[in-house]
């Protein structure tokens, strides 16, 4: 029987959406005011699901406060109240969209679980603007 655990997260931090081999007039017309120089920032809302088997003893798919400590370590304090372009290196050389963040969240996690487990992540980065990964 395989079922689904869940664990919410919070960060808050800034960024620029920026390609710094295009011009600022191309950046200004694909990214707008998440161009802005002086950064921008958002209150990101994260949820990690962890799909797998329930141990016939411990009757968890996994331990969540495991989970808790995973998704605090790998995202919780490198990303919370810092800049994503300046402070955290997976984005020195990759645009902070909200695409790329959730990739190199779940890359992260995915890490720290058992393989023989599914990994999905959703980050909202306002609460109707949200993405998905499952790792495909």
């Amino acid at each position: 029987m395989r079922v689904t655990i869940s664990r919410k997260a919070h960060f808050n931090a800034a960024h620029r959406l920026y390609r710094p081999d295009w011009t600022d007039e191309r950046n200004e017309a694909v990214f707008g005011k998440c161009n802005n120089p002086n950064f921008h920032g958002h209150n990101y809302d994260l949820v990690v699901n962890v799909t797998g088997e329930i141990d016939q003893e411990t009757g968890y798919v996994m331990d969540i406060k495991i989970l808790k400590d995973i998704i605090k370590e790998e995202v919780e304090n490198p990303f919370d109240h810092k800049n994503l372009n300046l402070d955290v290196p997976e984005f020195s050389d990759l645009n902070p969209t909200a695409e790329n963040i959730v990739v190199v969240i779940w890359n992260k996690i995915r890490k720290r679980i058992d393989s023989a487990m599914d990994l999905e992540v959703v980050l909202y980065e306002t609460p109707r603007n949200f993405v998905t990964y499952k790792g495909e």
